[in-house]
């Protein structure tokens, strides 16, 4: 199976909105042109929050429509610190977009809101927890990749570490009891990041507008491009995935923005 991962699209309420100057519809559209491109038998399109700035019903439409004018295939979300979780909620029927449980073959996705209402950090309340506890009891069969929108690492930016996943031991706890488990894929970060824990592979993917330079402990915009994740989700459990960014494109961003 073939899944693709986007993340952090920060979609304005009008299409003309900008994110330190770069116009975010502009770039996922540069970003799912690529992917048509790269990538044209793929099973899954996830998108790990941050669809919309300002949660705005307006954005999860557009992104809804955006993604339609390129695909077919199915396609889930999950709300980060700049969503409305009940907005998606309330819309994603409505827009056809799939649970928060999704079976590809022999792997499932379970997705998660680590989002905490007016607030920038990462928090799995109980029932988030409950839900994945009961997703790995139940789909033992399964090679599990787990979805969220905060890093439950420390990915090596100060700056943004300190809006990390706050119960992250209650998240590890869990995994560590379900060797199914192979993955932890985010965003939140704008930046590309793997690493190890007990076999499982830790996952960050760059946002499809603005990224932010790795191993800063300020905030520093990055010049490397917007791109997605692609993984190569194998029977028997093992998998491949990467990084593709856009290329040949020129972007007006304020590169020495403080913050936003």
């Amino acid at each position: 199976m073939r899944l693709i991962q986007i993340t952090d699209c920060h979609l304005g309420a009008q299409q003309s909105e900008t994110l330190l100057g770069l116009n975010t519809d502009q770039s996922l559209d540069d970003v799912l042109q690529l992917i048509k491109t790269s990538e044209p038998g793929f099973d899954h399109l996830l998108c790990t929050g941050d669809v919309a700035s300002e949660a705005h019903a307006a954005c999860y439409q557009r992104f809804e429509n955006t993604i339609r004018r390129y695909f077919s295939q199915p396609l889930s979300w999950l709300p980060g610190n700049h969503d409305s979780a009940e907005l998606m909620a309330l819309n994603q029927d409505r827009l056809g977009i799939q649970s928060r449980l999704v079976v590809l073959g022999s792997w499932l996705l379970v997705l998660l809101d680590s989002s905490v209402p007016g607030q920038v950090y990462g928090q799995l309340a109980a029932s988030e927890l409950d839900f994945l506890e009961h997703a790995l009891e139940k789909y033992r069969d399964k090679h599990v990749i787990v979805c969220l929108h905060h890093q439950p690492v420390q990915v090596g930016s100060a700056w943004i570490d300190q809006y990390i996943v706050r119960n992250a031991e209650a998240l590890f706890g869990l995994i560590d009891l379900h060797p199914q488990v192979k993955v932890v894929t985010w965003g939140h970060v704008h930046q590309e990041f793997q690493q190890q824990r007990k076999g499982v592979a830790l996952l960050a993917t760059p946002s499809t507008c603005v990224q932010f330079k790795p191993g800063c402990d300020n905030f520093t915009v990055d010049t490397q491009m917007p791109g997605y994740r692609w993984f190569e989700l194998n029977d028997n459990g093992s998998f491949s995935t990467g990084i593709t960014r856009v290329t040949n494109k020129q972007y007006v961003i304020d590169y020495k923005s403080a913050g936003y």
